[in-house]
């Protein structure tokens, strides 16, 4: 593997992004909705930085499973969703590769009627985007690499490494093994 961004580099785009978004609803209450499982070691870390009062509510969506590293039929459970009728939502996911997540869990949400939605992504990889929709608030642009680490996986491991890593060729050929620079 090689890393893309340390844990240094990450914990000051998290930073940067809950400055954004404490400015952005100053004063307002918020209700953060956290995309599982990728997201929780960012919201962790996002949450402790936003000096903002909020709600927690969490969705399942996922479209990967295993040992694929391409996308298949996406699913999604909102049943830990706490009522957002007229709240301000900030939907939370670890990564924005197609948007096609993205603009579902969004279209789902819309349904329930929150005041606004807006999203924030850790990473955004570059060239992938297929729908119009784009988050509002971006941590870092990456290439069009699979990434694991911070929370991302593969086959349900690397979500605990500090840092951002991409996979190479080898590493996918290895899929029971663990690799870690």
């Amino acid at each position: 593997m090689k890393k893309l961004l340390s844990a240094d580099e990450i914990a000051e785009g998290v930073a940067g992004l809950a400055e954004q978004i404490a400015r952005d609803y100053a004063g307002r209450p918020l209700t953060i909705v956290g995309v599982l499982t990728g997201c929780v070691v960012m919201l962790a870390d996002l949450i402790r930085l936003v000096d903002l009062p909020l709600r927690l509510g969490w969705v399942q969506a996922r479209s990967y499973r295993g040992t694929s590293t391409v996308g298949g039929v996406l699913t999604i459970n909102a049943d830990l969703l706490p009522d957002i009728k007229a709240r301000d939502v900030l939907l939370v996911d670890d990564i924005f590769d197609t948007g096609r997540t993205l603009l579902e869990l969004i279209n789902q949400l819309d349904e329930l009627h929150p005041a606004s939605i807006r999203s924030a992504v850790l990473l955004e990889k570059e060239g992938r985007r297929e729908v119009s929709v784009r988050p509002d608030y971006v941590a870092f642009h990456i290439p069009d690499e699979f990434v694991v680490g911070y929370g991302l996986d593969y086959n349900d491991l690397y979500r605990n490494l500090p840092y951002v890593a991409a996979f190479e060729a080898k590493d996918l050929e290895s899929t029971d093994g663990w690799h870690q620079i």
